[in-house]
């Protein structure tokens, strides 16, 4: 993919800091279409955390003193 994306652009009249610009666009974007999208960290709100989870949580922060 990022190589046909490579070969789409203009070159030809860019200076080095707009190819290197144009170059990481190229590879953010191929990698965000291969890769998906983050949206940001895990909260411990989803399904599986449960009361067993986090009360086995607490333990073991008592246990290692963390």
């Amino acid at each position: 993919m990022a190589k046909d994306m490579v070969a789409e652009e203009e070159w030809k009249y860019l200076d080095v800091n707009e190819q290197w610009q144009q170059m990481k666009n190229i590879m953010m974007e191929t990698a965000q279409v291969t890769c998906g999208l983050s949206k940001g960290r895990c909260s411990h709100k989803g399904m599986w955390w449960n009361e067993e989870v986090a009360e086995t949580v607490r333990e073991n922060k008592k246990r290692y003193g963390n």
